[in-house]
């Protein structure tokens, strides 16, 4: 369903797979809704895992958003995201690490 060459990731919310991606609009409300100057220190709290789930949350609901979907971040909190918290985490991860990636 995704498309991993245009930064795409799959999210199954409530059994529903759905596309996410970090277009530049999805970035600003990210860094926006996390009080941030840039994304580099998100990036580096990933990469040291030092992740907190206030992060994954505002990472996942800027993907959806990049990806066409009109929710909030109250509608993702009462869904059931495929992996559980961890999944959350793996597809932030990826998210983010996708936005920054040069295709191959």
């Amino acid at each position: 369903m995704s498309n991993p060459f245009a930064g795409e990731v799959t999210l199954v919310v409530d059994g529903q797979p759905m596309v996410c991606k970090l277009t530049l609009g999805a970035l600003a409300e990210l860094e926006a809704d996390l009080g941030a100057e840039g994304l580099v220190p998100l990036v580096e709290r990933f990469e040291a895992g030092q992740v907190a789930s206030r992060d994954v949350m505002a990472l996942l609901v800027a993907g959806l958003r990049g990806g066409g979907w009109r929710g909030s971040a109250a509608d993702l909190l009462s869904a059931e995201i495929a992996g559980g918290p961890v999944g959350a985490a793996r597809v932030a991860a990826e998210l983010l690490a996708r936005a920054f990636a040069v295709p191959s």
